[in-house]
């Protein structure tokens, strides 16, 4: 091999590496929604210490939710909530783990919270919305009266970066909402932001991602005035 030929493998090398650097986070992380089987494990260990109760409200989805799950049952209160947020994940890790991490406990209501890390990872919004409309049609399959809330990405100092691509995700989930009865847009976006429209910066703890105390408050106050109107009268 010349030195010629040894120079071209040596810049081919240096290529791949940067166009793996630039992949999205996603494909970094990797795709497989069977990183998440540890988690549904622990699901299924907390069933079996306690059972929880069939026909209750499921709340599912990725980290805002997951970092909620021990907040929720007070918050919601007197609504029967079921708490199976698994923090990192995606749309299409839900849609996977449908049954483990909702169907299994015939809800009447299922709460997801997904599309943040998907914006982040850069998973187009194509992906994201046919990732929902399967998981609606799975679900209405399977439990034809079980409502479905559907949380808009909020908005975060950290992924300011994505907002816009966030905004089309979020627009979508509406549309999808508005075609489907069963279905319900929760605006989980504006009350993150100021009058001007950026996104207030006292409601995150240091990552700019994740919520502080305040933040929650919105954030469980935004959840319980969607829910309310139509899960109260089943307890």
């Amino acid at each position: 091999m010349n030195k010629f030929t040894r120079q071209i493998l040596r810049n081919g090398l240096v290529a791949f590496l940067f166009a793996l650097l630039a992949l999205p986070a996603a494909a970094q992380r990797g795709s497989d929604p069977s990183i998440w089987n540890e988690s549904m494990e622990r699901f299924a260990r907390e069933d079996r210490t306690y059972p929880p109760a069939m026909g209750a409200v499921l709340l599912t989805g990725s980290s805002s939710i997951a970092r909620w799950n021990d907040q929720a049952a007070k918050a919601l209160a007197p609504l029967t909530v079921i708490s199976r947020g698994f923090g990192g994940s995606v749309m299409n890790d839900v849609l996977h783990h449908l049954d483990t991490v909702a169907l299994k406990y015939k809800p009447r209501a299922i709460l997801i919270y997904e599309g943040d890390n998907d914006t982040a990872y850069g998973i187009a919004e194509e992906e994201i919305l046919g990732a929902l409309k399967k998981i609606v049609d799975k679900v209405h399959k399977e439990l034809p009266e079980t409502r479905i809330y559907v949380m808009a990405v909020k908005p975060s100092t950290l992924r300011v970066d994505v907002w816009d691509n966030a905004q089309r995700v979020n627009a979508g989930y509406k549309e999808i909402a508005k075609h489907n009865p069963q279905v319900y847009y929760v605006d989980s976006a504006t009350p993150f932001l100021k009058a001007d429209g950026s996104v207030m910066t006292d409601i995150f703890v240091e990552d700019g991602l994740h919520l502080n105390p305040m933040g929650n408050l919105i954030w469980g106050s935004v959840i319980r005035a969607a829910l309310m109107p139509q899960e109260a009268r089943y307890e």
